[in-house]
């Protein structure tokens, strides 16, 4: 059956490819060989995580979104991409509408992130079902650069991804020999989320790889969930962790810890050792784990290990958002973005 399904897929790719004219053998990072369209003008994307990959080399490119932009998406990113249609998301949710999908036309739908089980027939069934190609690109924390020289490949854009995998690469590197250099001598924290602040990232979850990689995350927990919005835990267990820095969720407590009588006795808020996490258009730290997570590595790192840090985090920030949301931010917005990200 399996073999049927793949032969009928390829007779489907080859009278797709030839209705859309020119056309090239892309192999993904799962082995597939998609055939594409030699020039790819019309892109679509699977959910928010590669959404974010694909709009810091392509955003012009995109017909669609998997994920509409946060508020605080204004002033970073254009009204003309915010208002594209919304079509879904093939995970998660795994909302996304056929029917919307067909209307906005794509060539190619590319999917990124960590291979997920079944992706291949997954993948392949969204091919059958529309004649859109699909093409998966293997993304995370450590393998950016490579996604990024993969896209200029795919998208026939290999200069600009060049230079987003240098920057990302610069990036990485410093932040490994920082580590190096603070040793044993990690922040003992926890990330606090929920607008009630009574849930963790937790170690070894795949949400917390950033913060696990700089930090001795103390959120350890019997079951780990993956998702963004952490691990429920109770406010006694947060007592017993004590942690001596917390970093906060954008739509966490921060504001509202200091004058909280049971905050005040845990000791990150008596000493002040507390900050919150930038997000604009999205969360610096990660939902999604995107290639936002740079914007994590710069400033955390900065933040929690300053006498260890001799680089310029206000020009690496702005740096970044001029090569992945074609942003040239301006001295107000870099300071709004970081209000409450700083140790006192």
């Amino acid at each position: 059956m399996k073999k049927l399904t793949a032969l009928l897929l390829a007779a489907l790719l080859m009278l797709s490819a030839a209705a859309l004219g020119e056309s090239a053998v892309f192999t993904d990072d799962l082995g597939r060989e998609v055939m594409v369209p030699s020039e790819i003008t019309r892109i679509a994307v699977s959910g928010p995580l590669p959404q974010i990959y694909v709009y810091g080399i392509a955003p012009d490119l995109l017909v669609g979104l998997a994920d509409q932009f946060p508020a605080s998406a204004e002033g970073i990113i254009p009204e003309a991409h915010i208002g594209l249609p919304y079509l879904g998301r093939l995970y998660g949710s795994a909302n996304l509408s056929i029917e919307e999908l067909a209307k906005a036309d794509p060539q190619v739908v590319i999917d990124m992130g960590e291979p997920k089980k079944g992706i291949e027939e997954d993948l392949d069934g969204l091919t059958a079902q529309t004649a859109i190609p699909a093409v998966y690109i293997r993304s995370t924390l450590e393998t950016a650069p490579q996604a990024y020289r993969r896209l200029g490949e795919l998208l026939g854009r290999k200069a600009q991804g060049e230079e987003i995998a240098a920057f990302l690469e610069r990036v990485y590197s410093r932040t490994l020999s920082i580590m190096e250099k603070v040793g044993d001598n990690r922040r003992q924290i926890l990330y606090i989320t929920g607008d009630e602040g009574r849930s963790v990232l937790a170690k070894t979850s795949y949400q917390a790889e950033l913060i696990d990689m700089l930090t001795d995350n103390l959120a350890v927990v019997d079951n780990p969930v993956s998702k963004g919005t952490g691990n429920e835990v109770t406010m006694e267990q947060i007592m017993l962790w004590d942690p001596e820095c917390i970093v906060f969720a954008p739509d966490s407590v921060y504001d509202r810890v200091a004058a909280d009588g049971t905050w005040k006795l845990l000791t990150a808020v008596q000493a002040g050792q507390y900050i919150r996490t930038p997000q604009g258009p999205h969360n610096w730290l990660g939902s999604p784990p995107s290639v936002q997570q740079y914007l994590g590595l710069i400033w955390l790192t900065a933040a929690l290990y300053p006498e260890y840090c001799d680089y310029d985090v206000k020009a690496d920030v702005m740096e970044f958002y001029r090569l992945i949301y074609h942003c040239e931010l301006t001295d107000a917005q870099y300071d709004a973005l970081t209000a409450g990200a700083f140790l006192k």
